[in-house]
């Protein structure tokens, strides 16, 4: 099965919150409202700072395209 590269998700247990998931490798969800990242794949063992800065740059990504997301909802409602 082909999926995106994120997903948006929420959860009636945490209501205020909501989860963009990354499905690529580094593997994460992201709470967006907390900012906080909770890592699926293993980053052991690679180069540190190279992990560092693809990380960074994959969690900016997520950031970006919930942002675009939310637009999206938006306009609809517009």
């Amino acid at each position: 099965m082909k999926l995106p590269k994120f997903l948006m998700a929420d959860n009636s247990e945490f209501p205020e919150d909501l989860f963009v998931v990354h499905t690529e490798y580094p593997r994460f969800i992201l709470n967006v409202e907390e900012e906080e990242v909770e890592w699926l794949d293993d980053l052991e063992g690679d180069d540190e700072e190279t992990v560092a800065n693809e990380a960074t740059k994959v969690v900016e990504e997520a950031f970006v395209w919930c942002d675009e997301e939310l637009a999206k909802y938006d306009d609809l409602e517009d």
